[in-house]
C-alpha cells in the first residue's frame, strides 16, 4: 500500500525557515517524479515544486522560486522541501504526492499533510 507521511511544519515568523520531510513507502519511490502541493485556507490545492526521479531536474512555482529548494534521497525514500524567507502567504497545509506540475492532480497517493503557519 502506497503511503506518504509529511512532517516538519510549524509556526514561524516572516523571514524564517522550515524544512519539510516526506517519508514514502509501499511503492518504488526512486522511479517517480515527486511533488509538493499546498492548500491555503479557503483555497484549492496548488502545485509548489517537483523533482525528477533521479533528482537531477527540479521545477518551482514562480511564487516560491529562489526561496524554496526541493530535494530527495532515493536510498532513504525521502522527499524534502527547504523553505527560506517565508512569507505570510506561504501559510498552508503542505502535501507531498507522486507526479509533477502537469500530473500531480491525478495522484491517488496523498499523506495527511503538514501545517505551515507564517505569522508574527
Amino acid at each position: 500500500q502506497d503511503e506518504l507521511v509529511e512532517s516538519g511544519g510549524g509556526l514561524v515568523q516572516p523571514g524564517g525557515s522550515l524544512r519539510l520531510s516526506c517519508a514514502a513507502s509501499g511503492f518504488s519511490f526512486k522511479d517517480y517524479y515527486m511533488a509538493w502541493v499546498r492548500q491555503a485556507p479557503g483555497k484549492g490545492r496548488e502545485w509548489v515544486s517537483d523533482i525528477k526521479s533521479d533528482g537531477r531536474r527540479t521545477n518551482y512555482a514562480d511564487s516560491v522560486k529562489g526561496r524554496f529548494t526541493i530535494s530527495r534521497d532515493n536510498v532513504k525514500n525521502m522527499l524534502y522541501l527547504q523553505m527560506n524567507s517565508l512569507k505570510p502567504e506561504d501559510t498552508a497545509v503542505y502535501y507531498c504526492t507522486i507526479g509533477r506540475q502537469d500530473t500531480w492532480h491525478l495522484s491517488a497517493t496523498w499523506g495527511q499533510g503538514t501545517q505551515v503557519t507564517v505569522s508574527s
